[in-house]
């Protein structure tokens, strides 16, 4: 199978300890604590208020 990622760019994203503890309480609350489901919420958000 191949691998659908494969082309795209990696990278690297650094949070401060304010931004870590928001994410953990966010995946804890809205996430059954999925801390990557948290980032990918944020991350999504983050982009959409950048197309405005």
């Amino acid at each position: 199978m191949e691998d659908i990622f494969a082309d795209m760019a990696e990278v690297t994203v650094e949070f401060d300890e304010e931004t870590i503890e928001a994410i953990e309480e966010k995946a804890f609350r809205d996430h059954r604590d999925n801390r990557e489901a948290a980032i990918r919420e944020c991350l999504d958000q983050w982009l959409k208020e950048r197309e405005e």
